[in-house]
Formats: C-alpha cells, structure tokens, sequence
C-alpha cells in the first residue's frame, strides 16, 4: 500500500510536469501560487489528518491508553519532520541534529543510541570535523531517500570508527563527496538526501558522545532567502513522513502479531531499505502480557561487538528509558554462569536478574540486536516463553 502511495505520487508528478510545459508555467510558478492561496498549508493538514488511519489499521489496539499514545507518537513525528523538512531542510546548509531522541520516538529506536541526522544533496560536497572522545562507537552513514518522499531510506555508504582516521587529539576530518578525497571518505551519489550518524553507548550514563559538526564546502558564507518552493516542498515532505512513516510501522507492527512473545530474524532486505544498519541483525517482534504473566527471554549470546533488547510500546516508540529500565545490553547484562543470559519482562519486579519493566503496557513490540558478528560466529535466535506470576499489573 505505501510503495502504490509513493508510485500514484511520483506520477502525479510526472503528469504535472508535462501540464506546466503545455501552459508555459514554470514550478515556482505553481510553489508561488500554492502558498499566496493557503493550499500547501490545506494540505499539509489533510494529509497529518490522513496520518491518523495508521492508528486504527487493522490489529492496533483501539483502547484509550494505547490511542493516547499513537496520538502522542503523531504529534512527535509532526515535530520532527517539521524539524527536518522545513527548519533545518536547507542542504546548501546542513545541521547535524537529533530526529529521535527521548521524546521523538520511531521505529524501535535505540536507547543505546545517539542519533544524529542531517539534511544533505548529491548536489554539493561536505565536511565532517569532529572529536572521538569515549562512546564505544560511532558510524557515518549516506542514505539515498527518505520516508517522505520515496517512502524510504535505501544505504549508499557508510564509515565506522574502525576506519576511521584520527589525529594524535582524537579529532577527525570526514570529506563527503561523490569522488574520493581526503584520508577519510564518504560517498554520496545524486540521490542522496541524508546523512546519519549513530553512537552506540555500552554505559550511556559514563561514556561521551563524540562531537561532531559539518559544513557545505562550496564557498557560500549565508543560506539564499527562503523561497515558496522550500517551504511547499517542505511542508509536503514533513507531512508525508508522518503518514508514511506511521504506517509504515503500524503495518509492521501487525505483521508481528503472527509470533507473539517471540523473537525471530527479520528480514534485513527490509530494515536495510528503511534505513537500518547492515551489520547489525535485528530480531522484531509484538508481545502480549495478562495481568498474571511475564515473559522469559533466553539465549547464549554469540561473540559479537554488542548486543542490545529493547521494549517499546505497539507504534514501535522505545518506552521511557529517562526513568524505567526498558533496555538491556552486553555490559549492563547479569549472566549465567555458562554466560547465557535470562531476561524477564515484567509488569513488576521479579526479584531476578536483567528485568525489563512494561511501564504500565500490556502490549507492544521488542527487539533484539546482535551488533557486528566475530568472524566465524553465527546469529543466535533469543528462545521465549510465558511465565504466570503471582503479582498483577
């Protein structure tokens, strides 16, 4: 459904084109038009207003608290695609900035992560400047997409800290252009339209997050005035991320109820093309919890850089992790004497290792994540089973 949206409109687009060639009008014609009109604002309103379906596709849970959320989740998207498509949209003047973070919240994102994004173009060439410091790791990525114009994030090509050059101060240069330059390169190809940065904490209270900023190295010292087409365009995309980007996880998290408080492979076609790590394996899942139940998480972890779980509420938003331990990863684990570790996710506190607490939820979604497999190291799928529990929600 969402890949015929994005075909209708890219057709749509097509057959615009040719009118304005018939009329003699030019695209700025039109841009200049829709905003003196209130048209781009009428429909970056219907189209939020359209956003709202995602919440009652089939299988979502219709109570009140779960609603107030998605509601809750359409606002933050709403923030953060304006955030992204219309303040700071510019790629002639790009600024690293966090899309999620503690209350903009997106497919399963991860509270082991920083993330930063930045709005970019195949048009231009970059450069990153930043210092290391202590995360435990740090990863530049080029997307081709986004979720409000193609419907998604296809990878152009990435950087890790493994690769990366540093001076004796820990700092670091990054030049992002469509030929090599420079001792640390990233591409980006004509239909680039993001870079995205992710830090990995294995303690996020202890370790600091590398610094890091960008700059167009084309000359320019100040952004062009803002022109009708920016902010049509702008308003446009930002309201199709939220319509795209809510159904495009409300569909998955439907798709999850076919294993329920289980955990197996997802298929890494599709989290590569929404914009997911190639090197990490992603395990996604619903689960579902009476009153009287938790569940058990059980596995030997394989030997890999990290691992991570996390639990999140049915529109794939992390739960809060500011306050409530709702994630777990290979440092802050508990393990068994032969290394294995058990996670129990409860509505209270089972008195055992590693618990991961429902924050009041009795349905969701998790994940689990192994980070860069060792050479000669298998993936490992987590085994689950439901406990019944004398304490109640």
């Amino acid at each position: 459904m969402r890949k015929l949206l994005f075909l209708f409109l890219n057709l749509l687009k097509t057959f615009r084109k040719v009118g304005l060639k018939l009329s003699g009008k030019t695209e700025n014609d039109i841009h200049a038009s829709r905003v003196i009109s209130g048209k781009a604002w009428e429909e970056f309103c219907d189209n939020l207003k359209s956003a709202g379906a995602s919440l009652m596709y089939p299988g979502a849970p219709r109570d009140a608290f779960n609603q107030a959320e998605g509601l809750r989740y359409l606002t933050r998207l709403t923030r953060g695609g304006l955030e992204a498509f219309v303040e700071y949209a510019d790629p002639a003047f790009p600024v690293l900035r966090r899309m999620a973070h503690e209350t903009v919240k997106l497919g399963a994102d991860n509270p082991d992560n920083y993330y930063f994004n930045a709005q970019i173009s195949g048009k231009y060439s970059y450069r990153i400047r930043g210092k290391r410091n202590t995360v435990h790791y740090i990863g530049f990525f080029t997307q081709n997409g986004n979720y409000g114009t193609t419907g998604s994030m296809g990878p152009c090509a990435m950087l890790e800290h493994r690769d990366l050059k540093l001076e004796d101060d820990g700092s670091f240069e990054i030049i992002l252009s469509k030929t090599p330059a420079g001792k640390n390169w990233l591409k980006i190809e004509e239909a680039t339209s993001m870079l995205m940065v992710r830090q990995t904490f294995l303690n996020r209270f202890t370790e600091t997050p590398s610094e890091v900023t960008i700059e167009n190295i084309d000359g320019r010292t100040a952004p062009d005035p803002i022109t009708p087409a920016m902010i049509d365009e702008g308003l446009k995309t930002a309201s199709m991320f939220v319509a795209g980007a809510s159904l495009m996880f409300t569909r998955w998290a439907g798709g999850y109820q076919k294993h329920t408080n289980q955990l197996p492979l997802f298929s890494p076609e599709v989290s590569n093309a929404a914009g997911g790590d190639a090197n990490i394996i992603y395990y996604h899942s619903h689960w579902k919890l009476a009153d009287h139940e938790s569940l058990l998480i059980e596995v030997q972890p394989p030997d890999c850089d990290s691992w991570n779980f996390q639990l999140n509420n049915y529109w794939m938003e992390s739960l809060d992790y500011r306050y409530f331990t709702i994630c777990i990863n290979k440092a802050s684990a508990i393990y068994e004497p032969d290394g294995s570790v058990r996670v129990t996710v409860a509505h209270r506190d089972p008195g055992t290792p590693n618990w991961i607490n429902t924050c009041g939820h009795n349905e969701g979604t998790m994940l689990w994540r192994w980070y860069r497999l060792a050479a000669g190291s298998e993936a490992v799928e987590p085994s689950c089973g439901i406990i019944k529990t004398t304490t109640a929600l």
